[in-house]
């Protein structure tokens, strides 16, 4: 594992390969190590793949900057989850371009599936920290994680919001997770990482650079079922956030300002566009728990065997029960000729579906 970690990092590395040029290649080689050993020829038939970076690949793992990468998440107690690891977040694996890389401090669990973000502006009010204190608070109390960014204002309080609730909660940085920002967060930080996990996207050492935040964005919205703005202004960056989670397919909810309030412009206009106006924690689960749930039950549910059958086979198929059914009666109740369905009933026996019994009677197989 720590080989194939290594050539996961060193492709990460690669200049010009970003987010979804990586999963374009590992769509097409499938490992990071393949993509080092294919030939320009066969780099270059990957969509984005322009001879420049076809060539900085064909140079070879980046040895060096990827070996002080895997040391310095060591020295951290982290760990680098990549989109193929079993606990990497479902959800966020299923967005357009999901992160190749995770830097993770603390751990992530199988209940933050279920996990909803809080996001708004730096600039708050003591309305903003209020309501958002109290809705973190509470939705964490329901075994809801509550995600956010680490900033200051909104973020930070819905990330102690869900500490003070008895739950947990995930930051995610515009930086790397050896960087504390802003430094005032740090009892946060490391509060978050004991109840919680902080994630980035960027290597170790990445300083907390503008560019870096839009796009730490859709990570939060990736994560949740819902995305929830508070305070936020008419160009503010969150409202990034929510746009994010409509292109994921997200619910976008936003609490309500004052008309005129330079934080209630944004939160406002989302309303007005459609997000579910929100008053209390309830609004919110009552929108995501049975969201929740559904999602709970479908991944549960074992996949139907005849879902790759043609469709005449799967007729055929769904017509048949545990109760022995006799080929003539299958003939009337398909409506198809004899000797079609006796060639449906063949290809369905060599498939291992279904079992002939004496007499020309036929059943599913059931194991």
């Amino acid at each position: 594992m720590a080989e194939e970690i290594f050539y996961w990092v060193a492709l990460s590395q690669i200049p010009g390969v970003g987010s979804v040029l990586f999963k374009r290649l590992f769509d097409q080689f499938k490992s990071p190590e393949a993509v080092f050993k294919a030939t320009l020829k066969e780099l270059l038939t990957v969509e984005g793949v322009g001879e420049k970076v076809a060539r900085e690949i064909q140079k070879g793992p980046p040895e060096k900057k990827a070996e002080r990468e895997l040391r310095l998440i060591q020295e951290a107690e982290g760990r680098i989850l990549t989109f193929q690891d079993s606990i990497y977040p479902k959800r966020l694996r299923e967005i357009y371009d999901p992160p190749p890389l995770l830097y993770v401090r603390g751990e992530l669990r199988t209940q933050d599936d279920l996990a909803l973000a809080i996001v708004g502006s730096r600039k708050t009010s003591p309305y903003g920290r209020w309501i958002t204190e109290k809705i973190s608070r509470e939705i964490a109390g329901q075994g809801v994680t509550i995600v956010s960014g680490l900033a200051r204002g909104i973020d930070s309080v819905a990330h102690w919001g869900a500490l003070s609730g008895g739950g947990r909660t995930l930051a995610v940085l515009g930086c790397g997770v050896d960087v504390i920002y802003p430094r005032e967060n740090r009892s946060l930080f490391f509060k978050m990482i004991e109840r919680g996990a902080v994630l980035s996207e960027f290597p170790m050492g990445s300083q907390p650079e503008g560019i870096h935040f839009p796009r730490r964005n859709r990570i939060i919205s990736g994560l949740s079922l819902g995305v929830v703005v508070v305070q936020a202004g008419a160009k503010s960056g969150s409202l990034i956030t929510a746009d994010y989670a409509l292109e994921q397919g997200r619910e976008v909810f936003a609490i309500p300002g004052n008309v005129g309030a330079d934080g209630s412009g944004g939160t406002n206009r989302l309303i007005k566009d459609g997000a579910k106006l929100v008053e209390s924690s309830e609004d919110i689960l009552e929108e995501i728990l049975p969201q929740w749930k559904k999602e709970k039950e479908c991944a549960s549910e074992p996949p139907s065997p005849d879902r790759h059958l043609p469709e005449e086979e799967r007729s055929l198929y769904q017509m048949l029960g545990d109760t022995p059914l006799h080929i003539d009666g299958i003939i009337r109740e398909s409506r198809l000729e004899p000797g079609k369905v006796s060639s449906l009933l063949m290809n369905l026996e060599l498939k291992g579906l279904i079992v002939q019994l004496p007499g020309k009677c036929f059943t599913k197989k059931f194991s």
